[in-house]
């Protein structure tokens, strides 16, 4: 009887045990559960305001005494009042209705005024606000709408360009300006050119002193100027500078290349065609245009580098029927041959090499003072 007490006393202990168990795990999953909540509602994004996004931790409308259904005249009308009010001019501490306020409050005061009025009065802003607002569990979407938007330039990006192109093709036609008068005031000291100006212009009529009397006589400083300027002007118009100093042109700027680059793109597509349907489908000859077009492609020159060759030079790559290319490697190799050939016997190479041996860069020599 005895151990059946006793067996009775252990089951009831033990059944005491195990409910408190029960309720400390209970209690511990609602203190977790508790915690939980308290941080989820500690959030920033719980409310949707957040420092360092629009008006912070105030909503914009209520800064402004607005409603969200306010158009665009309330919104101004309650900014002007409130800047007024609280600009930093024309604020007055101690007059009635600013009880309280401090110039440093005021100008906190003024600056969310302005922010919130900036927030607002543009569409774009107001709706990424808004829904901000109605979505506050976006945490992220909102800094990535609010950063990329005040990081976007405010200038349209099409004007940017516009301008940018503009101010370079200005540069392209100044300076390919500048390198034509170089090459023309090159070609004004070279005797040759000089002396062929001056036979042209004194045929035209253009350098014959006559005797000047009175008022009209000029010095002979007056005289030289409008020579020279004549012959200028005559080879101007006589010689055909091409390559790189070619008298420059308003279509070959940037702006213009790219306002005529669909036209171009249309003639080089059609001139292509042609040239597939007229030279590889129906095995037609090549014309001289077309061998120069072959030469030029080969010697991988751009048209302005070939134009810039002399006239014999091209006739001799004709001669040579460079366009096709096995001539052309052939060609080639051969001018290799003779470079290397004159490079060995050239005593102005051999005294080049003789310095590169004995006395050129990267070698160590001890000069005795």
């Amino acid at each position: 009887m005895v151990g059946s007490r006793f067996t009775e006393m252990a089951a009831g202990m033990e059944r005491s045990r195990g409910g408190g168990a029960g309720c400390t795990r209970t209690g511990k999953s609602w203190w977790r559960l508790a915690v939980l909540l308290l941080s989820v509602s500690s959030l920033p994004a719980a409310s949707g305001l957040v420092d360092g996004l629009y008006c912070g931790t105030e909503i914009c409308y209520d800064v402004l005494g607005v409603s969200r259904e306010a158009v665009k005249l309330d919104i101004a009308r309650a900014y002007r009042q409130l800047a007024r009010r609280y600009h930093p001019d024309r604020f007055r501490p101690g007059e009635p209705g600013y009880e309280g306020e401090t110039r440093e409050s005021a100008h906190t005061k003024f600056l969310l005024i302005a922010t919130a009025y900036e927030t607002l009065k543009d569409e774009d802003t107001r709706r990424d606000y808004d829904y901000m607002l109605d979505h506050p569990e976006e945490y992220y979407q909102h800094y990535y709408t609010y950063y990329r938007r005040q990081l976007t330039p405010k200038v349209d990006v099409r004007i940017v360009i516009l301008v940018t192109i503009c101010a370079i093709s200005i540069f392209q036609f100044y300076s390919w300006h500048s390198s034509y008068n170089e090459a023309i005031n090159y070609l004004v000291t070279v005797p040759k050119y000089r002396i062929q100006a001056t036979e042209i212009a004194k045929q035209q009529g253009l350098l014959n002193r006559s005797k000047e009397k009175g008022k009209n006589r000029r010095s002979k400083e007056e005289i030289r100027e409008q020579e020279e300027e004549v012959i200028r002007d005559i080879i101007k118009t006589k010689i055909d500078i091409k390559g790189g100093y070619q008298k420059p042109n308003l279509s070959d700027i940037l702006l213009c290349q790219m306002v005529l680059f669909p036209y171009y793109l249309t003639t080089y597509l059609s001139w292509y065609a042609s040239w597939i349907y007229r030279f590889t489908l129906c095995r037609e000859e090549y014309g001289e245009e077309e061998k120069v077009y072959l030469i030029r492609r080969n010697m991988k020159m751009s048209q302005s580098q070939f134009d810039s060759l002399e006239e014999s030079s091209k006739q001799t790559f004709l001669e040579k029927r460079l366009w096709i290319k096995d001539n052309y490697e052939v060609h080639q190799k051969q001018q290799e041959e003779e470079m290397k050939v004159k490079m060995a016997t050239d005593p102005r190479m051999k005294r080049y090499r003789r310095w590169m041996k004995n006395e050129g860069p990267g070698r160590l020599t001890f000069i005795d003072d």
